[in-house]
């Protein structure tokens, strides 16, 4: 009689199979979760292109989808509304006020992080109170000295957006430059490089996550201001985007299809910014430090 035997089963092979269990379910809930989100956040810019997209006599129906499509307000919406223009002032009002701000906050920043001098932390509480006041407080104020000097209105809102967000900079950059241990510079100018190559090549590489995040949100802020830009623009060709939007809306009518369209437009740029920055800020938490 022949006989077999069965090998007998591994030891730990359940016990290390309901762990991996676990964690592979934990995985699928928590990317569900983030598609649900996502999909939530996206809702709003679907409707927005669905509307544009739909005709007038249809704008009341009750229907997800349009029955007919009409990708033609793209097309008008460039042609006779200004976007183009108003598109390229915003673009010279954020890239402008973004580069003040770092051009002036990066040393400020790097001298209150470095420098223990008399008076240090009263500039900064100063620097801080100056969030406490509303633009629009300050703006018959501020309006009267632009039309007095004669600066035309982009510069105006260049220079207004720029003084408005360089608090948050400093704030921001300070504590950055706080966080790069000193002895990193130090030991860099002991290898023969100066204060400002020390800066150059040492501290700012491993700061660009709080530059990043400094340029990303004066862009922000200085794309989507439109207090200022609407008391200091009178001329439809120096309207920035978001006072363009806002002449769709009449007294009595709403252009739906084109304000939609000129918005889903509006977040390109930003979605632009997000593209070219975002590696830029995993490459900057180890730049210069594997040297």
């Amino acid at each position: 009689m022949i006989t077999t035997t069965k090998p007998a089963p591994r030891l730990g092979t359940r016990a290390g199979t309901a762990p991996r269990t676990r964690r592979q379910l934990r995985t699928w809930i928590i990317a569900g979760a983030a598609y649900l989100i996502a999909v939530i956040f996206l809702l709003p810019y679907l409707e927005m292109l669905i509307m544009a997209v739909r005709p007038n006599n249809e704008l009341g129906l009750a229907t997800i989808f349009p029955k007919h499509w009409t990708f033609s307000n793209f097309t008008t919406l460039w042609s006779g509304s200004g976007l183009g223009g108003s598109i390229g002032t915003s673009l010279q009002i954020a890239a402008g006020a973004t580069v003040i701000v770092l051009l002036v906050s990066l040393p400020a920043a790097y001298c209150t992080a470095r420098r223990r001098f008399r008076g240090r932390t009263a500039f900064l509480l100063l620097v801080l109170a100056t969030q406490m006041f509303q633009p629009a407080a300050m703006l018959v104020g501020v309006q009267r000295e632009f039309t007095n000097f004669g600066v035309p209105p982009t510069l105006s809102l260049i220079i207004i957006n720029a003084g408005f967000n360089l608090a948050f900079a400093v704030w921001i950059l300070n504590a950055f430059f706080s966080s790069i241990p000193v002895e990193l510079e130090e030991a860099s100018m002991v290898d023969g490089l100066g204060r400002v190559g020390a800066l150059l090549r040492i501290t700012l590489p491993l700061a660009a996550p709080g530059i990043v995040t400094a340029l990303i949100f004066t862009f922000i802020s200085a794309w989507n201001e439109f207090i200022s830009a609407l008391a200091l623009t009178t001329s439809s060709s120096d309207f920035p985007l978001t006072v363009r939007l806002d002449s769709f809306i009449g007294q009595y009518t709403v252009d739906w299809q084109h304000l939609f369209g000129a918005s889903l437009v509006a977040t390109i740029p930003v979605f632009i910014l997000f593209a070219l920055i975002e590696g830029r800020v995993v490459g900057g938490l180890t730049a210069g430090s594997i040297k």
